[in-house]
């Protein structure tokens, strides 16, 4: 198989890296409402964008070209992004299944960069286990009233929007009765949100309280009770490009370990040069892999994905101490403005990626889906 870029691809990289090198340099340096905008104003959100319905605002792109900006964006070192729930989970979810009102309505302040949005899907007992959603939403007339708690929510405390799962039927249990609902966040009273303090010291993750919060019912995308189907088709494109991307930060990580091990002298022990070549070899064989289901229907694709690169980096994490040795035991400067004591990049890589193989889905629950719905395994027993 060519993994090669053909000559569009590459014209397409000098106009993203032309694009990068001009407004990079003048960004925030943790990205934000404003560079959102700047980003959208140019046309750089929703590339991906299937517009068979329409254009939003956007510019378009083949899915070679969305890997290529990815790319160049990771590699040109970027803010971070916290438009991307909206553009890359959100937005395709509703051309998908939404309305041409809810496509009107939510897809331009999107690819403008205006409205940011979170995903309310885990809570405390059904993380992994979404089926077990407990938050709850009684119709009343044309209004959803919306009762529960949701957790490990990035971004809540910037989102205009909530996209969410709510069980809309009182007499159901696990994946029936459930809604897809779009929830506006600001109704102070009815939406509480709470950071979480990781042991990095940071905040990424949130939980936030419905008490009696509202969604209108036009806003609710696919039928009452239809909410899994909807749930599991946004999953399914929570992947794909955006490991691709992914997998730049990974290299970049992995080649500032490789040049201290070479400095430092511990590339000498045989058995640390040994697992510095295999986590080479492993992320350009998920490369690969990931070039390879670029736009496929395999159900097992998203979770092999996620199950090798979780793995791949918490590894990654454990190899970076091995390196760096007994400082690597002993607090330096703060990393962040964030961050309450002394911390480093090889301290946050260490204690971030622990968290790789839960959030998004288990290992665990990553291996069940292959079994089950690729191999055809026998169902693992269910309570």
């Amino acid at each position: 198989m060519d993994f090669s870029f053909g000559p569009d691809d590459e014209t397409f990289r000098a106009e993203a890296r032309a694009w990068l090198d001009t407004h990079v340099p003048d960004a925030p340096p943790g990205g934000g409402p404003g560079w959102e905008r700047r980003l959208g104003a140019d046309g750089w959100i929703g590339l991906g964008w299937d517009t068979t319905h329409g254009a939003y605002g956007n510019r378009t792109a083949s899915l070679t070209q969305q890997v290529v900006w990815g790319e160049e964006y990771a590699r040109a070192g970027a803010p971070p992004r916290s438009g991307h729930i909206g553009e890359n989970l959100l937005a395709p979810t509703l051309l998908a299944h939404g309305t041409p009102a809810q496509r009107d309505r939510f897809l331009p302040p999107v690819a403008r960069g205006e409205e940011l949005w979170c995903q309310g899907y885990s809570e405390p007992g059904a993380g992994s286990d979404l089926a077990n959603v407990r938050t709850t939403a009684v119709l009343d007339g044309a209004t959803y009233r919306i009762t529960g708690q949701k957790i490990w929510t990035s971004l809540a405390r910037d989102a205009h929007w909530c996209f969410l799962l709510a069980r809309t039927r009182a007499d159901t249990t696990r994946h029936h009765g459930l809604s897809f609902l779009l929830v506006p966040m600001d109704q102070p009273g009815r939406i509480e949100v709470r950071p979480i303090r990781q042991m990095t010291g940071t905040s990424d993750f949130n939980e936030v309280f419905f008490d009696g919060a509202h969604a209108a019912a036009e806003h609710r995308v696919g039928a009452d009770g239809d909410g899994w189907r909807v749930a599991m088709s946004l999953l399914g494109f929570e992947r794909g490009v955006s490991t691709l991307v992914q997998q730049i930060g990974f290299a970049r990580e992995l080649a500032g370990l490789v040049a201290t091990a070479v400095a430092t002298g511990t590339a000498d022990d045989p058995v640390i040069r040994d697992r510095l070549v295999r986590q080479w070899a492993e992320l350009r064989t998920m490369r690969w892999n990931a070039l390879r289901t670029l736009g496929t229907t395999d159900p097992g694709a998203p979770s092999l994905s996620k199950l090798l690169w979780s793995q791949w980096h918490r590894r990654l994490g454990e190899l970076a101490l091995t390196v760096h040795g007994t400082p690597a035991a002993t607090a330096g400067a703060p990393w962040s403005a964030d961050t309450p004591y002394p911390i480093d990049p090889v301290h946050h890589l260490f204690l971030f990626s622990r968290a790789d193989t839960i959030y998004g889905g288990t290992g665990e629950i990553q291996r069940n889906i292959i079994a089950e719905r690729v191999l055809g395994l026998p169902r693992e027993p269910r309570p």
